[in-house]
């Protein structure tokens, strides 16, 4: 059995546990609300809720399914909502799905691919009556807000990520792997990105547009959900311009380094060709050349060598190429 748990509420208090066994007991009473919460369910037990609440056979369709982009679809007096979770496992960005059917008086969750449960929530709701007494909609902005929070510890994690590729890119030369790792969470960050859209789309329309189930009292209550959900997206730009300056620094450093060295190579192979040149000329086999029958020719030529490639280094040094 998927069911994680299912009860009934009036005024915000739990009055009755509720079973899918017992299709009967899952029809709320007068002022009633049920809240039931899924995991992974079979198609069976769905197909028992679309009986007892009259869930329409394409919103059913699409929770069976678990590929949905985030959504609210609206089939007569009932809405049905797609929600994207996030978390972080393993250096990558996993996502689920939770759907959501929404009533007059129930309210379904299900759960795709997600390891939050909404067990602890549940529970602070429940220790808050004055709220869950809202009703469905309350809820239904509870739930959200909870999947929304789960978003920052995965931005936190990136975020402590890059800056410690920040602070090794400026002391070393980047590894292959390390620059490797900085395209996938380029890549992972815009895939997030391209989530978030949706979502601030989802939370707008359960404020702004006259929907069933939604009352006009429990509507700013969403706003709050989109404001987290543009803070996150304004977080996961500022991670992509992070990675974006740290690649760029790196590359810049490497090229400055490069320099350095090549310099370096330069001004060492300008210095060495003078004993070479030198060296080559008198390696000649010509039989008459100056100051081959001089006492203190060789000592002459070596101070010579030595004074030029003494004048050449101190050059060199200090244009800053030694």
């Amino acid at each position: 059995m998927s069911v994680v748990a299912a009860s009934a509420y009036i005024d915000g208090q739990v009055v009755r546990p509720l079973s899918l066994d017992d299709p009967d007991s899952l029809q709320p009473r007068e002022g009633e609300f049920v809240w039931i919460g899924l995991v992974e369910p079979d198609e069976a037990e769905l197909r028992v809720l679309q009986q007892a609440f009259r869930l329409h056979p394409l919103a059913v369709e699409d929770a069976l399914s678990a590929r949905q982009t985030p959504k609210v679809d609206v089939y007569g007096d009932q809405l049905f909502v797609v929600a994207k979770t996030a978390r972080l496992d393993n250096d990558r960005i996993e996502y689920g799905e939770t759907d959501f059917f929404v009533g007059r008086q129930h309210l379904i969750t299900v759960r795709h691919g997600s390891a939050r449960a909404h067990s602890e929530l549940r529970a602070q709701l429940e220790a808050a009556p004055g709220l869950l007494s809202h009703g469905v909609d309350y809820v239904l902005h509870a739930v959200l807000d909870f999947i929304v929070d789960g978003y920052m510890p995965v931005v936190d994690a990136i975020e402590e990520e890059l800056i410690s590729f920040e602070r090794r890119a400026l002391d070393a030369f980047l590894s292959r792997a390390e620059i490797a790792r900085i395209f996938n969470l380029r890549r992972a960050l815009m895939k997030f990105k391209k989530l978030l859209g949706p979502m601030i789309q989802v939370v707008s329309a359960l404020e702004h547009h006259d929907l069933p189930c939604i009352d006009s009292e429990v509507r700013p209550y969403f706003r709050d959900v989109r404001d987290h959900i543009q803070r996150t997206e304004i977080l996961v730009d500022s991670l992509r311009e992070v990675l974006t300056f740290v690649f760029e620094i790196s590359s810049l450093l490497e090229q400055q380094r490069q320099g350095v060295i090549t310099r370096q190579l330069a001004a060492w192979a300008a210095i060495l060709a003078v004993p070479t040149a030198v060296a080559g000329i008198y390696g000649m086999n010509f039989e008459h050349m100056p100051e081959l029958k001089w006492e203190y020719g060789y000592y002459g030529v070596l101070a010579v060598i030595v004074g030029v490639c003494a004048v050449l280094y101190r050059r060199f040094r200090k244009t800053g190429w030694l």
